[in-house]
């Protein structure tokens, strides 16, 4: 399927009106899954020209991704990785989560950022970060698809990982941690693992391990990320 390559308009947009001198396109990737950590990358790319084929991780087949990951670690000025923990996730809610990830992500930059592009309309890194929200950025502009493309690569190989390890009747190599009909016959048979979110609604719909559900302190947390736990995204 044919798709409109990203551009550096918001960048240079960005520039143009605040003066900011480098910006980090930023994106994540776990936040529907129901194991595994929310991964959050920070790539600035200046203004050069991306490889060919960059847009959204979500678009790409995997092999493709891995190969363009490959080129973007090289091809970026700079990026840097940021997690969230599952205990993390399931004490400060997602929307805490994903800052903690982000800002992880950011001060791991060898440069702070004058500025921030960040995929989606809700802004959960806040101040003092000076940040430009652009739904779908991770399709139009070439730091955040940059981003996209990085984080997913890279959580994909922790979570095949896992699998690789004690924890094959999952199919986190294929799922990734989202919930697919492997995942959920596996967390029916087995309960979850330590890897596994544990205040996250899908427990309520499995009697035999209910009891290990943890309750979130915030309900506002809660409120706020409910509509994120049933994506497939992977």
């Amino acid at each position: 399927m044919p798709y409109e390559p990203p551009t550096h308009s918001v960048e240079r947009s960005i520039r143009a009106t605040t003066g900011a001198k480098i910006i980090a396109g930023v994106d994540e990737v776990g936040r529907g899954a129901w194991a595994g950590p929310v991964t959050v990358c920070a790539a600035v790319t200046g203004l050069r020209r991306p490889p060919d084929g960059l847009t959204d991780s979500k678009l790409l087949t995997p092999k493709r991704r891995t190969e363009l990951a490959a080129e973007l670690e090289g091809w970026v000025t700079a990026y840097a990785l940021g997690d969230a923990s599952p205990e993390e996730i399931d004490e400060l809610g997602m929307t805490a989560a994903l800052r903690l990830a982000a800002v992880r992500a950011l001060e791991g930059l060898p440069v702070r950022p004058d500025a921030v592009i960040l995929d989606g309309k809700h802004d959960y890194l806040g101040s003092p970060w000076q940040v430009r929200t652009v739904i779908k950025g991770d399709q139009s502009c070439v730091a955040v698809a940059a981003a996209s493309v990085i984080a997913k690569v890279r959580r994909d190989t922790v979570m095949g990982e896992l699998e690789a390890g004690e924890y094959t009747a999952y199919a986190f190599g294929a799922n990734a941690g989202y919930p697919s009909p492997v995942h959920k016959a596996a967390l029916e048979e087995f309960g979850p693992t330590p890897y596994h979110r544990l205040s996250w609604a899908y427990l309520d719909a499995m009697p035999r391990w209910r009891h290990l559900k943890k309750v979130r302190l915030s309900a506002e947390a809660a409120a706020l990320e409910s509509g994120g736990q049933l994506g497939f995204d992977f």
